[in-house]
């Protein structure tokens, strides 16, 4: 294997992958009509565009992207549930189940998630957990989990109770967490679903709630939400080229407007930047005794990350757990990792491996090594 010094010696050093501005647009481009708004990157988290993000407020329906969630992390969507009469005749939207009616878990979510049924959420706090209280207390433990702290539930469908709120922020980490879930995820990027009605020949039609899934390019959910003291609260996901990304808004009276918006300019200032796909990053390390000067180490993870369109300089750092490797070196073998930075962070790491098996000087192994590698 062939390889020059400076070939070693570029990997020692801090490699630029690109050079670019920061002047991305600003913020206050945007004129949104939501007391408060949040635009993230899913894959990070990393806030691309912000407006009283933090401020505690109630969610109204959108509440379900949790529901949905632990529902579906919990039970067994093929399971049938039989409605309880706490099920029944609850305020708000609704599929109209009726006592003792047989419905499964997995139609109850899309009753949840398109036509946004409080009966539907009630059926499946109870099927769930056993009570609504129940219920509600897992959705925050899973909150917990998250890292949330300024979250918290106390029924599975989001009307009114002064100790159920969250901000723009937490609740696009939920829905991050959600979409992550491919049954979810599924869900609610569906526009129009048939079910059955018990005992019925006639199926209740569904239709998704979120004029987002016609309205934008792209988008891929996820949930409306209103009450009059809520206001218009809104919570869409969008994908393109590799970028996914979530605009919530809490109170928002022109929120179809708002989140076109917020996922333009998300669209139009970040890209998803693939450095390296599995195995395309390569690094030559020193071999000490072996038939081979160098071998090269390759990343096992996909190096992407979301950065502005115009930005500053993206670089790459090796670290390696030794200066070089002693003979035999065994192909798959740890040997360091790789780091992406931008503005001075880490942004994406991998690990690097041995990409072969290199024998040592004279090894009479060396032959069998060839045949059984």
């Amino acid at each position: 294997m062939k390889k020059t010094l400076a070939c070693m010696m570029s990997l020692l050093l801090i490699l630029s992958c690109a050079v670019f501005r920061t002047d991305a647009a600003p913020e206050a481009a945007l004129s949104l009509s939501a007391r408060s708004a949040v635009l993230i990157d899913a894959d990070s988290g990393n806030i691309l565009y912000s407006k009283n993000h933090t401020e505690i407020m109630e969610m109204a329906s959108t509440t379900k992207i949790m529901t949905a969630l632990v529902a579906a992390e919990s039970s067994d969507l093929k399971r049938t549930v039989k409605v309880t009469p706490e099920a029944v005749g609850v305020e708000g939207s609704s599929i109209y189940l009726h006592e003792g009616e047989r419905i499964t878990m997995e139609e109850l979510l899309y009753s949840l998630l398109l036509q946004s049924a409080n009966d539907a959420a009630t059926a499946i706090a109870i099927a769930v957990a056993g009570s609504v209280e129940a219920f509600a207390d897992m959705m925050n433990e899973r909150a917990c989990e998250m890292g949330l702290e300024d979250t918290h539930f106390t029924n599975p469908h989001g009307l009114n109770d002064e100790e159920h709120y969250t901000t723009a922020y937490e609740l696009a980490i939920i829905t991050a967490h959600a979409l992550s879930n491919d049954t979810v995820r599924e869900i609610v990027s569906t526009y129009k679903k048939a079910i059955p009605i018990d005992s019925d020949c006639n199926p209740r039609i569904l239709v998704n709630h979120n004029k987002m899934l016609r309205l934008y390019d792209g988008a891929i959910g996820v949930k409306t939400g209103f009450t009059k003291r809520a206001g218009r609260c809104l919570v869409s996901a969008a994908e393109r080229d590799g970028l996914t990304l979530i605009a919530v808004t809490l109170n928002a009276p022109d929120d179809w407007q708002d989140h076109t918006k917020m996922l333009d300019f998300g669209f139009e200032s970040y890209e998803s930047l693939l450095v390296a796909e599995v195995g395309a990053f390569s690094y030559a390390l020193p071999v000490t005794g072996g038939q081979e000067e160098f071998v090269t180490l390759t990343n096992t993870e996909e190096l992407r990350f979301t950065v502005p369109r115009d930005r500053d300089k993206i670089e790459c750092q090796v670290e390696t757990f030794h200066r070089f490797e002693f003979a035999p070196v065994h192909r798959g073998a740890d040997a360091g990792k790789v780091y992406c930075f931008y503005n001075g962070e880490v942004v994406d790491s991998s690990v690097l491996i041995c990409a072969e098996n290199i024998n040592r000087i004279n090894d009479d192994s060396s032959f069998l090594n060839g045949i059984f590698k």
